[in-house]
């Protein structure tokens, strides 16, 4: 009895890693379509009420595949561009933020950080850039895992709920609701409302000649990963596109770009919609957005900025609700 366990523990090993070397090198397409399809599961469920699940599902999916595509043509045609315009960037803001007079023990800290991003960015744009058929392989995987997800979402759930251990199931059920909150907070308000800020303030950086597309993209970008950042923001960026224009003597454009900049990307979006969409009770820590992020960015690569502020907004959560639980309890 004790060899046959042994023998089973031993092939379970090792089908596992197994398991692990298949889904390791599309990991972060499945990831990233799993995130897409969470944040777009409300409009799906809304729109399969009208032309049913799986017209919903393939409207949805051909929306997304369209973007990715022009996303990868994009890629090919600006990725050198928007490699250096980031690096200039990124170099400038680094630049700023350790002329703060800060605390040497801070400075250095920052100074390592900054250091290391731009390695870690250059590694991976320069990983994809010599490789345009593994992203296309990777876009591919993204699609259909995306469609897989829309269309099976309810059987996803039902064997979720079905595993759960049939003592401590009122637990388990409050666990999973507060994650819910958190992922709905998390990915539909913080992420999503980055990534429209993010592309509001590219198309304003390209329609106000501030740059190029390389450039606008790369402000984009460099957008959305600051209004993932406690106390700084997209105003930074918009700030200093206002500055630019400015300088150049553009007097009347560099006013109606900062009107454009406060009223659409930040602050005033923050104040009037996301108090309104976000439940007052659930909020972002900002130790554990910087943590998360930057964590899951060293960790994971480029699909860290998901998992690290997800993985531990929900250990966070679920430490709360048991301490809570526990409290009632006693």
């Amino acid at each position: 009895m004790r060899a046959e366990t042994i023998v089973w523990i031993v092939i379970s090993f090792l089908i596992l890693f197994l398991t692990w070397e298949t889904i390791k090198p599309v990991l972060t397409p499945v990831i990233f379509a799993l995130t897409i399809a969470y944040i777009f599961y409300p409009w799906h469920k809304n729109l399969a009420e009208k032309i049913g699940e799986r017209n919903s599902g393939l409207v949805l999916t051909s929306l997304l595949a369209i973007l990715l595509m022009l996303f990868v043509l994009g890629f090919a045609l600006w990725v050198n561009g928007v490699k250096s315009y980031l690096a200039l960037y990124l170099d400038v803001f680094f630049k700023w933020l350790l002329n703060q007079n800060l605390p040497p023990s801070l400075y250095d800290v920052l100074q390592r950080v900054a250091n290391d991003i731009l390695r870690r960015f250059e590694d991976y744009l320069q990983a994809y850039t010599y490789s345009l058929p593994t992203l296309t392989l990777q876009v591919f995987v993204l699609i259909f895992t995306f469609y897989g997800v829309l269309l099976n979402a309810k059987a996803i759930e039902k064997e979720i709920y079905e595993i759960l251990p049939s003592e401590k199931r009122d637990l388990a059920l409050r666990l999973i609701r507060k994650g819910e909150e958190t992922l709905n907070m998390l990915l539909r308000v913080w992420l999503a409302f980055s990534v429209i800020k993010g592309t509001s303030l590219a198309l304003a950086f390209l329609i106000f000649g501030i740059a190029n597309v390389s450039g606008a993209i790369a402000a984009g970008i460099f957008t959305l990963i600051l209004e993932l950042l406690p106390v700084v923001g997209g105003w930074m960026i918009w700030l200093a596109g206002t500055v630019y224009l400015f300088q150049g003597g553009k007097t009347l454009l560099a006013i109606l770009f900062a009107l454009y900049g406060f009223f659409l990307v930040s602050p005033i979006p923050d104040y009037l919609l996301r108090q309104k969409i976000t439940p007052s009770k659930i909020g972002v820590n900002g130790i554990i957005a910087l943590v998360g992020i930057f964590g899951g960015l060293f960790a994971f690569g480029a699909v860290g900025i998901i998992i690290g502020p997800v993985t531990l907004g929900l250990v966070a959560t679920l430490i709360e609700e048991w301490k809570t639980i526990t409290e009632k309890e006693r």
